[in-house]
């Protein structure tokens, strides 16, 4: 019988063909074996667990972390500029000479002679013209008759009143003809001076057929010609009345109303009157040094100087009268010139320059959004003074040491937790130190007004 029968035989019964029971129980080595399976298996389970919960894990923390750093907005902050010590004002204005005067004729007459053109130099006391005058010269001969006449007649009274005063206590004249006598003396007396003042007047008159320069300066009009018929007072003259004092008028014989014969200017030193607003007043005072620009002098600055001020307030312009004097020894500057006065201010208290882009308007008003060095966020309310445009000028509510956020968002709110970064978008690790934030706007920092 082979292996394999006695196997059969023995698994079927013994030897005798009796039924025998087959063993159930596990072996030791089969129990170790299902056990390392199941370890194997839920190895397996924990790290098919690991790698597919830990990335998801990893990517919740992510995502939360970038949601909460989403919710801190990116600022970039400024540090507010102090301006400068000075301020420049600009003003229109238009030149005028120092002294400038209108000459008229104080006489009737025809022009006999005129000496000095336009643009001519004179110096004080210069013959300018001479008129005639007929008429005048006749007077002042009859004016001359009438005072010999009052002084013949004055002689005459003198000796007849000597003389009634020689027969006085004889019965020759009466008490009442002795009076008269001198009475009549002291009447002729009176006839003497009168004659002799009106002489004077007409003499005096007569001097104004010559016409002088009253000072030094530039002949810049003259408005009569040989022949020409001219009036006393303001009347004289027929030139042109659209052209005011100081146009050159070179005397047209146009008929449009009364002109005076020269006009007479002194330029060496030239003045403008400009208007200053109120705000400015309290620094507008004598002693003021101006720069003035001048079309038709291109990179050319004048130096000019506040020499007097109305010192009372204009109630229609509120503005306050001032006059600037600039030397003008070359005669380079014109009256009736349009010039550009930059008045060179001193501030006492100097303001704060920031960007416009830095404010934030709301209801309650002007605010500016500052940074402690918790990086939290504050709105600041502030009072600003003049516009430039890019910057403003803060009077008041912030000091040189506060950080202000640039161009703050519009959802900001108070306290608020913000991360500052620099200008590339990278955290400003210096952002806890005011001292060390730099200016944003350090490109305008110099362009203070």
């Amino acid at each position: 019988m082979s292996k394999t029968e006695k196997h059969a035989t023995s698994a079927q019964g013994g030897p005798q063909g009796t039924p025998q029971k087959l063993s159930l129980e596990p072996t030791p080595q089969a129990t170790r074996r299902t056990v390392t399976i199941v370890f194997v298996l839920l190895l397996i389970a924990v790290v098919v667990a690991i790698t597919g919960i830990i990335p998801r894990m990893h990517a919740r923390a992510a995502l939360r972390q970038q949601t909460d750093s989403m919710a801190v907005p990116e600022v970039a902050i400024v540090t507010p500029q102090m301006g400068k010590p000075m301020q420049e004002v600009l003003l229109p204005g238009t030149i005028q000479a120092y002294t400038d005067a209108p000459i008229y004729a104080r006489t009737n007459g025809y022009v006999k002679a005129w000496y000095h053109d336009i643009g001519t130099h004179v110096h004080k006391g210069e013959l300018l013209a001479v008129i005639e005058t007929p008429e005048l010269d006749r007077q002042v001969d009859e004016a001359r008759a009438n005072l010999d006449t009052a002084k013949a007649n004055l002689r005459l009274a003198n000796v007849t009143a000597q003389r009634y005063q020689g027969l006085r206590g004889t019965d020759a004249v009466s008490k009442e003809s002795i009076d008269t006598a001198s009475q009549t003396e002291s009447a002729q007396q009176a006839s003497v001076s009168a004659a002799q003042q009106s002489l004077n007047q007409l003499l005096e008159l007569q001097s104004f057929e010559r016409i002088y320069a009253p000072f030094d300066g530039v002949v810049t009009a003259r408005n009569i010609n040989v022949g020409q018929l001219v009036d006393s007072g303001s009347n004289g003259g027929t030139g042109s009345s659209s052209n005011p004092g100081g146009n050159v008028n070179t005397g047209t014989t146009a008929m449009n109303g009364p002109q005076e014969l020269f006009h007479v200017s002194s330029m060496d030193t030239v003045r403008i009157f400009v208007n200053v607003p109120s705000v400015y007043v309290s620094e507008a005072r004598p002693g003021v040094t101006t720069n003035i620009d001048v079309p038709g002098y291109s990179g050319r600055v004048f130096k000019g100087t506040i020499v007097r001020t109305a010192n009372a307030i204009d109630l229609n312009t509120r503005t306050l009268m001032v006059e600037v004097d600039i030397p003008n020894r070359k005669h380079e500057l014109l009256p009736g010139a349009y010039a550009q006065v930059h008045l060179q201010l001193p501030i006492t208290h100097p303001a704060l320059i920031i960007p416009v882009d830095a404010m934030l308007f709301r209801s309650e008003g002007l605010r500016v959004v500052t940074v402690d060095a918790q990086d939290r966020a504050h709105l600041q309310g502030i009072a600003v003074g003049r516009d430039w445009g890019t910057r403003v000028e803060v009077l008041s509510g912030l000091t040189p040491q506060d950080r202000i956020i640039n161009n703050p968002p519009d959802s900001i709110t108070e306290n608020e937790k913000v991360r500052v970064v620099d200008v590339d978008g990278r955290p400003d690790r210096t952002s806890s130190s005011p001292a060390n934030a730099g200016p944003a706007n350090s490109a305008d920092a110099g362009k203070s007004s």
